[in-house]
């Protein structure tokens, strides 16, 4: 006989545990009230005669205290019911104290490697797990149903972000309203900003106001170059006048106005760059920010913008030394570069900013591409017109704008009426469902794999709506430079922000995880074979969009598909789907499940044929999603990393291309440094196996990580294969 323990575990069934607890309880009460011996014998025989294969530790427990009633031992059941009350409450705690301990001490693996951009050593970053280990104890006893905490433990669905759940007033992700703050001043910790009058001061105050906004949520945040374009002329401005005050000639007014208006630009994002990578925010890390690039958005000062641009890429592509003084690649920002009919062709105006974010790509990652053109094709407003604009963080995309008719309910003051609006909306959080445990449940039965996606489709429902009504308790004053100040919203002082979780203004996602292996084991084909499994994969997105639709229409909340991360979460799923239902051999045989709709890692395919075969996906995952190739170092054939650009261009919406850039600072190497049969990492010039003493660069989750990974992930990034190789692209 087994037991199903609370956290999931199965243990085989052992006597003596109920001879100790009825024992205990004994101890408690007066002689009479005692049971005897033979009558603990008789429950723990009555308990066996039942002859079950399986029990709930909590139905043996519910069986002890019945029995107990039926000796008519009144007080002993009391006791005993104290003693399980007793022993849960130890256990919950003594579980939370044990986490703190290993935490700080170093052991905890989940910890260690729970984020790729966090070193867990760090005492800034362990102040905010310490709070977040506490967050999740409140959450998991407080705030949300047994049932949902259960599916959360068993990988069924993922209630991502409970370290900071127990806050009311965090959100997840947000593209900050720069234009607002910096054209009409801000306020921080109670310090009036007023607008800037340089692109410099621009530039450094930009810094400030990300540092604020990201230690006021927890998800990833956008900055748009765009927004800090007029500063450039203002500067431009600024020398000229100074230059004609001299008498000089005009054309040297102009020329050495220009020349010190690039040396500004220059010192502006090497001080925007330092301060966005050396400031720790509140949870524990550097801003988790991207920064986009979008000439079609700078109007007048389209000029000024490709400027600013074209001093980003430079200074990424030359990265940021590390502690032996040698440039790596750094994490952070991610930069996001539009592709657009001003810059896509040989022939366009800004051609030479493509060329080089091209090369910026083949030695730093980045920049990631979004398409100008096939955005405007699936993100169309209430009026039908196509918009673009960037993602917040690496991949969570606003649904179009469906506000312009309730006019500016956010009271920014750049609100501009009939235009959609981007800026200052935000998404609430997200829960994911666990597809491949979705279709095992179902033993391959498809009426019963849709009755189960629908019951955890539920699951998943009532645990965003929890997500959304606690969010929607707090005032403008839980964060004043959200709320009132500009970055979100201009509100009064103790306004509540509920309106602004309704209408469309801001999003909440409905995650998704390992569509590959849950069509796999119900088809027996990948989705990418362009038949069978293609055509049920396609069907488990579209039933993903008809759900959130359903709810979006009934609560007039922006309920969206969204391909999740899942960072960490890919290990634990992997793990949960391996003790539910043992090891299947191409299913749940791996340390990880696929991230969203992907192709798997291990799978033979090209960069062109992923890419366009993805796109029938992606436009299915309105709500978040990014896909990428796998390339070797591409640093001496630029030609192919354009050819890879115009084709995103002309069929997905959002892609990257992983490329490899890591260093070695015991011997120099510079290079790949490579995983072994044991999953660890190792220069392959002398060894070395020190994470210290390495500098690995990886793109795992649409963002890039540098603090390594759980086995899981690092399994995954092992076996990856190459979608492009090195020879010249026809």
């Amino acid at each position: 006989m087994k037991i199903v323990k609370r956290d999931g575990h199965i243990v085989d069934y052992d006597p003596e545990k109920i001879r100790i607890a009825i024992g205990k309880a004994n101890n408690e009460v007066k002689l009479k009230e005692k049971v005897s011996e033979e009558q603990i014998e008789e429950i723990i025989k009555y308990i066996e005669d039942l002859n079950k294969k399986r029990f709930l530790v909590e139905d043996i427990q519910d069986i002890i205290e019945e029995k107990l009633m039926e000796f008519d031992k009144y007080q002993l059941a009391k006791k005993y019911i104290t003693y399980r009350y007793t022993r849960e409450l130890v256990r919950k705690a003594n579980t939370t104290d044990q986490t703190i301990k290993e935490l700080i001490d170093g052991e905890n693996e989940y910890w260690n490697n729970e984020n790729s951009n966090k070193n867990a050593a760090i005492v800034t970053t362990q102040r905010d797990y310490l709070a977040g280990i506490t967050s999740t104890d409140i959450t998991r006893r407080f705030l949300l149903p047994e049932d949902i905490v259960k599916a959360h433990d068993e990988g069924i669905i993922h209630f991502h972000d409970a370290d900071y759940f127990a806050q009311n007033a965090l959100h997840n992700c947000e593209l900050i309203n720069l234009e607002d703050m910096l054209q009409n001043g801000t306020i921080i910790n109670g310090v009036m900003i007023e607008k800037p009058h340089r692109f410099i001061t621009a530039a450094t105050i930009t810094t400030q106001i990300i540092l604020a906004v990201t230690s006021s949520s927890y998800g990833g945040a956008t900055v748009s170059l765009s927004h800090l374009a007029p500063f450039v002329r203002y500067s431009y401005e600024k020398y000229y006048k100074k230059y004609k005050e001299r008498k000089l000639t005009e054309e040297e007014c102009k020329k050495f106005a220009t020349e010190d208006t690039k040396k500004e630009i220059e010192d502006g994002v090497q001080t925007f760059n330092y301060q966005v990578n050396s400031m720790t925010n509140t949870n524990g890390q550097a801003p988790f920010l991207s920064v986009n690039m979008y000439l079609g958005e700078a109007g007048e000062y389209k000029e000024e913008l490709a400027m600013i641009i074209e001093e980003f890429l430079k200074q990424r592509m030359l990265g940021f030394k590390n502690e032996k003084g040698v440039y790596i690649t750094p994490a952070f920002p991610k930069l996001l570069y539009v592709l657009e009919e001003d810059n896509i062709h040989e022939n366009s105006k800004y051609w030479y900013l493509t060329k080089l974010a091209a090369e910026c790509t083949t030695k730093r990652m980045v920049p990631d591409y979004i398409s100008e053109k096939i955005m405007k094709e699936l993100k169309k407003n209430e009026r039908g017109d196509g918009e673009c604009y960037p993602c917040m963080g690496c991949r969570s995309f606003l649904t179009p704008d469906r506000t312009m008719s309730l006019g500016n309910i956010a009271k920014a003051k750049n609100y501009v009426e009939g235009k959609g609006k981007y800026y200052g909306r935000f998404n609430q959080g997200v829960v994911t469902i666990n597809l491949p445990d979705v279709a095992l449940s179902s033993k391959k039965d498809i009426k019963k794999f849709w009755e189960i996606f629908d019951e955890r489709l539920e699951l998943c429902h009532r645990a965003l709506q929890i997500r959304h009504k606690r969010l929607s308790n707090a005032t403008s004053d839980v964060a004043p430079i959200l709320w009132q100040h500009g970055a979100l919203a201009r509100l009064e002082k103790g306004e509540s922000i509920h309106e602004l979780l309704h209408h469309g203004y801001s999003t909440i996602s409905l995650g998704y995880a390992g569509l590959y292996e849950c069509v796999k084991y119900m088809t027996g084909h990948s989705h990418t074979d362009n038949g069978e499994g293609k055509e049920f994969g396609l069907k488990i997105m579209q039933h993903l969009n008809d759900a959130t639709a359903k709810w979006k229409k009934e609560e007039d909340i922006d309920y969206s598909v969204y391909g999740s991360p899942i960072e960490s979460t890919t290990y634990k799923f992997a793990k949960c789907l391996k003790e539910r239902f043992g090891t299947i051999k191409g299913i749940t045989d791996r340390n990880y499940i696929t991230n969203s709709y992907h192709v798997p890692v291990f799978e033979e395919i090209d960069a062109f044929s992923k890419l366009k075969l993805e796109s029938e996906f992606q436009k299915l995952s309105p709500g978040g999603a990014i896909s990428y190739i796998e390339t070797p170092n591409l640093q001496n054939n630029l030609d192919a990393v354009i050819e890879v650009i115009q084709f995103i261009y002309d069929n997905i919406m959002y892609a990257e291309l992983n490329t490899k850039s890591d260093y070695c600072q015991k011997c120099g190497y510079t290079g790949e440094i490579l995983i072994d049969e044991n999953l660890e990492w190792y220069c392959p010039n002398c060894g070395n196996k020190d994470h210290n003493t390495l500098n690995v660069a990886r793109r795992t989750c649409g963002y890039i990580g540098t603090n390594f990974w759980n086995k899981g992930r690092t399994q995954e990034i092992k076996e990856r294969v190459l979608h492009l190789d090195n020879k010249e692209v026809h």
